[in-house]
């Protein structure tokens, strides 16, 4: 089986080549949105009157219809690749939906990371050579075509990669990144043959080649075999300062923005500064979080020991999201201790449960190892020892006193040890099976006619899907696989 691998590079354009990215990734974006906005009016006029006329909600990828030469002639400073781009993100987005891998497309903000999207025609890795030996040192990234030119970029490729087909450039917290993805060429072992494999050991010998993960507060990650995983103090007394700078820009902001609507003018370059120091508080204890799943993850897949993780399965979306208001019988607002709620997702979000889950998933994959979860279900009140279970077993937060038999532990290093012993007799039960993996294939290629020596405002795959109410059962097309009919609620528009 063959995985895919993901590059992400640090790039340094020009102030002059900034300013141009900046307006493609905004004219995609624009793009995209118009599909969105597009979509939700047929899809709410669909349910009243257009199923009796004849018309019904499209799925394409034509975006011609919005370059006006009154409205939006900016769209015509930017290449046509980059506008069909767009489009076809969409399109994807909606091929995604239809295969039950995510939700509809949704507007795109103009907040958080950027980025613009470009295929072959708007980028060349120029091989750089050394004149004296003839070796190739690394490639020179050109972006744009005759017409739109933006140059040479450069970018610190800090690993080896091959030349990929298409390339994404974006950016976040005023740092500019390349980003792409090519398969691996080394061959991986798929994960049903990794099952297979592990169910031929016996259950003593699969658990002292096992690692339970206890995810915490207190401690990002603790082992069955003792270990722990935590952040460096160094990282702790930095993020507990961005968080003070943060509320203090938050603060600032709000003070310029009340100022400005009080003078009845425009937001001005000091709010713009603000912003920006702002996004780089955020990013800060982002990539902090993102450094200390990638090496927990990297600690646990390369030891040697260790051919089988098992984690809790966790909803941490739902254990973090914010409590509902709710009003008494007097028709009062009850208090639902949403400032507490707060600080403990607070902390869930910081340990970053959810990303070493993910990169130790992945990678174990790429070393012929598995990553499973198990029933969270009473695990910090389970005796490793006995498997009594009783609430009284966990006396404090670090301390584990069976009640049944007397053991005492720590109560991650127990919690750890139920862990993996679940998991073990989940998979030797043949409880679990791998999930098959859902690809979406957005359309066939065919050899269709070239429209317009300048501006492509047609791409492969294009055409008017019709769809009954609902975007349901497919009526007719030309040149691409029907989606496949899904029971839906109708979605409703503001």
């Amino acid at each position: 089986m063959q995985a895919q691998t993901g590059f992400r590079f640090r790039c340094y354009p020009t102030a002059a080549q900034a300013q141009i990215l900046l307006r493609w990734i905004g004219c995609q974006r624009f793009i995209y949105n118009a599909k969105v906005t597009e979509d939700r009016y047929y899809r709410k006029f669909a349910r009243k009157a257009l199923d009796q006329t004849g018309i019904y909600p499209p799925v394409d990828q034509q975006y011609s219809r919005y370059i006006h030469p009154d409205l939006t002639p900016w769209l015509k400073e930017v290449p046509s690749q980059v506008l069909r781009n767009g489009a076809v993100r969409w399109r994807q987005a909606y091929a995604r939906y239809f295969q039950g891998l995510g939700g509809r497309p949704v507007i795109r903000k103009k907040i958080g990371r950027q980025a613009v999207w470009l295929t072959s025609e708007l980028f060349v890795f120029h091989p750089i050579v050394d004149t004296k030996t003839g070796e190739v040192l690394g490639n020179r990234l050109t972006v744009g075509n005759r017409k739109f030119a933006v140059g040479d970029i450069l970018f610190n490729a800090h690993k080896d990669y091959r030349i990929p087909n298409s390339i994404r450039i974006g950016i976040e917290g005023g740092q500019w990144f390349l980003s792409f993805s090519n398969e691996d060429l080394s061959q991986v072992p798929d994960e049903a043959e990794t099952v297979e494999w592990l169910r031929k050991f016996s259950e003593e010998e699969l658990l002292a080649r096992t690692f339970g993960g206890d995810r915490g507060v207190e401690i990002p990650l603790a082992g069955n075999h003792g270990e722990t995983f935590d952040f460096e103090p160094i990282q702790k007394d930095r993020m507990a300062k961005k968080v003070c700078q943060t509320k203090r820009y938050q603060r600032k902001m709000a003070r310029q923005r009340t100022q400005a609507v009080k003078e009845k003018r425009p937001l001005g370059a000091n709010y713009r500064k603000t912003k920006k120091r702002l996004a780089k508080s955020h990013q800060y204890g982002k990539n902090v979080r993102e450094d200390f799943a990638h090496k927990t993850s990297r600690a646990i897949v390369h030891n040697a020991q260790n051919l089988l993780m098992v984690y809790e399965d966790l909803n941490v979306e739902g254990m973090t999201k914010k409590p509902k208001a709710k009003k008494d019988e007097n028709g009062k607002w009850a208090k639902n201790r949403a400032a507490a709620k707060a600080g403990l997702s607070k902390k869930i979000l910081t340990a970053a449960w959810g990303k070493t889950v993910t990169f130790t998933k992945y990678k174990a994959i790429k070393a012929g190892k598995l990553c499973i979860k198990i029933n969270p279900y009473q695990t910090s009140q389970e005796c490793a020892e006995c498997g009594h279970i009783h609430p009284d077993n966990r006396v404090s937060q670090s301390e584990f006193v069976c009640q049944a038999c007397g053991h005492q532990d720590n109560a991650d290093h127990n919690a750890g040890r139920v862990i993996a012993r679940r998991g073990v007799r989940l998979l030797l039960s043949g409880g679990y099976k791998p999930k098959e993996v859902k690809r979406c294939g957005i359309f066939r290629q065919k050899a269709v006619e070239v429209i317009g020596p300048v501006r492509s405002e047609s791409t492969p795959g294009e055409s008017i899907v019709s769809h009954v109410i609902g975007n349901g059962a497919m009526q007719g097309t030309w040149n691409q696989e029907p989606f496949p009919v899904r029971e839906e609620t109708p979605a409703t528009t503001a």
